[in-house]
């Protein structure tokens, strides 16, 4: 049974979950403003058109920045990486870092983030702010890819099946190891998809060890259905 906030209770025998991921925004005046004017969540192809040669910023100290800025810096004149933390190891790959270290069109800034957007309908000015010293610097730049993760807002799901330390929803194979910490009661160990409670399955960013990839997203989807298929031949 499901439970929607309207009060209605839905009856279902399968159930897939495809509720996504929200981005990770930082607490900045007019970041909506910006929104698709300046202000990016991603960094494919589109975007770096949309960049050009200019300068751009990356936000963010993780595999998904460090591959943006990297990937950026082929065609921007210059990426400013801005880093809250003092280092880049504890949250990147070993291989990204040194790629960014002997990239001379990656600027790293590190204890700095960004504390203002200014511009009329596009994004034209980013004033950052050293954290260790308190200074503040505005500089024209008008492309800012944030890539500070995101969060699957699955606190509704708490209690019902198994969730990763930041709140995914575990599946499979990622279940066997905490085979203890649930009641599975088929014979059979969970489908690939399937979360730790038969006939419910999860697929795309809210997912634990999803690439977070449209193409992946949609592939899971499509193997899910095939898999609520073989379930419920079962009952």
């Amino acid at each position: 049974e499901l439970s929607v906030d309207c009060g209605q209770v839905i009856r279902a025998r399968a159930v897939v979950i495809a509720s996504g991921a929200q981005y990770n925004k930082p607490k900045i005046d007019n970041l909506k403003k910006f929104e698709g004017q300046g202000i990016y969540y991603g960094a494919t192809y589109i975007e770096a058109q949309l960049c050009g040669k200019e300068a751009a910023i990356v936000v963010g100290g993780g595999n998904s920045a460090g591959q943006a800025a990297v990937y950026l810096s082929q065609t921007a004149s210059k990426v400013h990486m801005l880093v809250r933390s003092k280092q880049l190891s504890d949250t990147m790959s070993r291989y990204l870092i040194q790629r960014i270290e002997e990239n001379p069109a990656i600027e790293m800034h590190y204890c700095t983030e960004i504390v203002g957007l200014d511009g009329d309908t596009q994004l034209e000015r980013v004033t950052w702010r050293d954290k260790n010293t308190g200074e503040r610097s505005t500089h024209d730049i008008r492309h800012v890819f944030i890539m500070a993760g995101a969060s699957p807002r699955t606190d509704w799901l708490k209690g019902c099946v198994l969730l990763d330390d930041k709140g995914f929803i575990l599946t499979g194979r990622d279940l066997d190891s905490l085979s203890h910490s649930f009641n599975w009661p088929l014979p059979r160990a969970p489908q690939m998809l399937e979360t730790s409670l038969p006939g419910v399955f999860a697929v795309g960013d809210v997912r634990a060890g999803n690439v977070k990839r449209v193409a992946a997203a949609v592939g899971e989807g499509s193997i899910s259905i095939y898999l609520v298929h073989r379930a419920l031949a079962e009952l």
